[in-house]
């Protein structure tokens, strides 16, 4: 029998995906978008879409709920130094979506709620440990504080209204198919943009900064295998616990073009992680996640090379 979904932001660079993969599983997908950062090419045809912004409640309680067995929200505003432009704007689009459609779940009797949280949500840690969750979150964004605040929400509803779900705390996801266009977010596609675009890449902060990167398909699997599951934890790091360093990443992302870009370093970028690196023992302890692209070297070639077929 067929499973209904409703997947928010399922025009962006994961909620395509994610769409794409539960169609493939047999699965009866429901989208809805605003369009701001996702473009409607990206939506899978079988896609009931539905244009609409989450955080208006009157746009989305249009959407026919009923039969929804899960959703999955992924749409938001995604980018910590955005947050800094429009707190308001950033806490609309992140919590009040998000209690949009817990309260929906809550009225159409959706079972299952899973929430796409970020690695911001930890802020600074120890460079010498891998962050698990357990420990304590203190971002360092409006970007990072909206995203913990709906987990938390999340939570409370899970508590009194039954629902079964999690928040999964995304790591730097990358990959074919990220927007080249939008140089406001996502480290790796905002190099290779600039590197296509310009023959150049420009760093806002140390080249010694690093990052937990992990590749889009891995993120789905984990989405697709969460929600198979009951009794979930708070949350889950989306990670491969794998330190690489800004200056790695650029020479990687280099090696893979036909030519070598220049490289400066200036500034630094508001509300920015030194680096975290993710503990996932949690995650793979609760299902069998199949990854495939753990060694970066491979990820970033598979990332590089999807622009220039």
């Amino acid at each position: 029998m067929k499973k209904k979904i409703l997947i928010t932001g399922v025009a962006g660079f994961i909620g395509s995906k994610l769409a794409r993969k539960l169609i493939e599983k047999g699965n009866y997908v429901i989208g809805i978008d605003n369009l701001v950062t996702g473009y409607k090419k990206n939506i899978p045809a079988k896609v009931n879409f539905f244009y609409g912004d989450c955080s208006n409640y009157k746009q989305i309680v249009k959407i026919d709920f009923k039969n929804v067995e899960t959703i999955f929200h992924l749409a938001g505003q995604s980018g910590g130094v955005i947050s800094f432009d429009d707190p308001i704007k950033d806490m609309k689009y992140n919590l009040e979506s998000t209690l949009n459609l817990l309260n929906l779940a809550v009225n159409n009797r959706v079972r299952n709620f899973f929430y796409a949280s970020s690695v911001a949500v930890y802020g600074q840690k120890k460079s010498s440990i891998k962050v698990s969750e357990i420990d304590r979150c203190n971002p360092l964004s409006f970007y990072g504080q909206s995203k913990f605040t709906s987990e938390n929400y999340l939570e409370l509803y899970k508590k009194f209204y039954k629902i079964n779900g999690t928040s999964l705390r995304l790591f730097n996801t990358y990959g074919p198919g990220q927007d080249l266009n939008n140089l406001r977010q996502g480290m790796l596609s905002i190099y290779l943009s600039q590197a296509i675009r310009n023959k150049k890449i420009i760093v806002n902060g140390s080249v010694d900064r690093f990052r937990d990167f992990v590749h889009v398909d891995d993120v789905v699997s984990a989405f697709v295998e969460i929600m198979k599951k009951k009794n979930l934890s708070k949350a889950y790091n989306v990670c491969y616990g794998v330190k690489t360093s800004v200056k790695k990443a650029i020479k990687l992302i280099s090696k893979n073009l036909p030519y070598a870009p220049r490289v400066t370093v200036k500034g630094k970028t508001l509300g920015d992680q030194f680096g975290v690196v993710g503990n996932n023992n949690l995650l793979k302890k609760k299902i069998k996640w199949k990854r495939k692209f753990e060694n970066i070297e491979i990820g970033i070639e598979n990332f590089v090379c999807s622009y220039f077929k």
